[in-house]
């Protein structure tokens, strides 16, 4: 009866979260389901504690990544970016769409996926807007997608990879050779089918003559705080170190020293940032540990050996696709949570666990609550007086995710 009941009040909390019903942010209802869990006493306090420890890691990058993200927006960093994508369009619309996409693909490699819906979408903003793009919705949704389709180029393209392989992360060098190819792919894919269903915005005209902002001195330091936490990031994964504590350093030291040269009250950044993120992720974490409790990853690992047993190469599709599904059920931080335990129990085969963190990463592009990037994409979105549906972003993500993940899937025989 009680693993029922975990199941009902864990449907219905992620429901809660995917749907939102009355418009509340998500955050609410993954909190309430994990309260609820508590009240019920179907998990107990020591053990909502272990899973929200868990999300530790993935607290403090995002706080560190949104606390750099907000000290260049107050210092205009984004509008100064922003004018010189569009000069560089010279009043192309589909130049400008390319070099936003190719903006998305670096940011998201070297800063995580979740950067590039929390840094680039209002450079993008700002970019489209200072060119009088009238329905600036298609270049906005590259930030989403090419958020995941790009998150797994290298380990710190996406916190969930640290959660696939937990301790067992390969090698720099042997990541490379695992994913390049499939990456690639992903990327490149996923920018054909998106830019041919948003071929109606290349007829639009776009701004030529556009006045160049001066970059102020706190723009600056806020555009090298974010190169050095690219370095950062970079070497932490190279050495196997875990991403967030770098990341919120060096994030608390940019907008220290970017407040202090401009002299600014702090309270102005820290009212900024989307805060409901954290415990959005805490609760989803307290949810997933809830459900461990129910024998789920004893149950899936059992299935994922009679199917590698049966045939590795179908176990392969049938990993990655019912994890990209379980991602839009679920958010990708959960189920990569569930994903890795599977695994590790499973002993799966190299070409498994690939098959299984494409359908953790790219999995996401199908619905607007698959990942925490398309989450804080829609967080920034809204910022700009910008929204989308659940239905139109499930319609356009279906075409552009499922063809992308097949693609992918099969790029890992190359």
């Amino acid at each position: 009866m009680d693993n029922i009941l975990i199941w009902i009040i864990s449907f219905l909390a992620i429901a809660g979260v995917i749907i939102r019903p009355f418009k509340v942010t998500e955050a609410v209802y993954a909190v309430f389901g994990a309260a609820l869990l508590l009240l019920f006493q179907l998990i107990t306090f020591s053990d909502a504690f272990s899973g929200i420890a868990k999300g530790l890691d993935v607290y403090l990058f995002l706080t560190g990544m949104m606390l750099l993200a907000e000290t260049a927006r107050e210092e205009k960093l984004f509008d100064w970016l922003a004018a010189h994508a569009t000069i560089r369009a010279k009043g192309s619309s589909g130049r400008l769409f390319l070099l936003v996409y190719l903006v998305g693909v670096m940011v998201t490699t070297f800063l995580s996926n979740d950067a590039t819906a929390v840094v680039l979408t209002p450079a993008v903003a700002a970019a489209v807007k200072a060119a009088k793009v009238e329905k600036p919705l298609p270049y906005l949704l590259i930030c989403a997608f090419i958020a995941n389709a790009a998150s797994f180029v290298l380990p710190i393209s996406n916190p969930a990879n640290l959660v696939i392989y937990g301790t067992n992360m390969p090698s720099l060098m042997h990541w490379l050779s695992l994913y390049l190819i499939p990456s690639i792919c992903a990327i490149t894919v996923t920018y054909f089918v998106l830019r041919f269903s948003q071929r109606e915005c290349f007829k639009q005209k776009i701004r030529t003559e556009i006045n160049l902002p001066e970059l102020s001195p706190g723009g600056k330091t806020a555009l090298i705080g974010i190169c050095v936490t690219a370095t950062v990031l970079l070497a932490a994964s190279a050495m196997n170190m875990e991403l967030g504590l770098p990341t919120l350093i060096t994030g608390i030291i940019t907008s220290a020293i970017v407040l202090t040269r401009a002299r600014k009250n702090p309270v102005n950044v820290i009212k900024g940032i989307s805060w409901t993120v954290l415990p959005l992720v805490a609760g989803l974490f307290v949810v997933v540990e809830a459900l461990n409790k129910t024998g789920m990853t004893q149950q899936l690992s059992g299935l994922l050996n009679d199917a590698i047993a049966q045939s590795e190469t179908a176990a392969v599709w049938l990993s990655g696709t019912v994890t990209a599904i379980a991602c839009n059920l679920m958010n990708n931080l959960p189920a990569g949570l569930i994903a890795g335990s599977v695994l590790q129990n499973a002993h799966a085969p190299d070409l498994v666990k690939s098959a299984v963190l494409i359908g953790v990463d790219l999995g996401p592009n199908l619905s607007i609550t698959g990942s925490l990037a398309t989450i804080l994409w829609l967080v920034a979105l809204r910022r700009e007086g910008q929204d989308v549906s659940a239905w139109t972003f499930l319609k356009l993500g279906s075409v552009i995710m499922t063809t992308a993940l097949i693609a992918t899937i099969l790029s890992l025989w190359i």
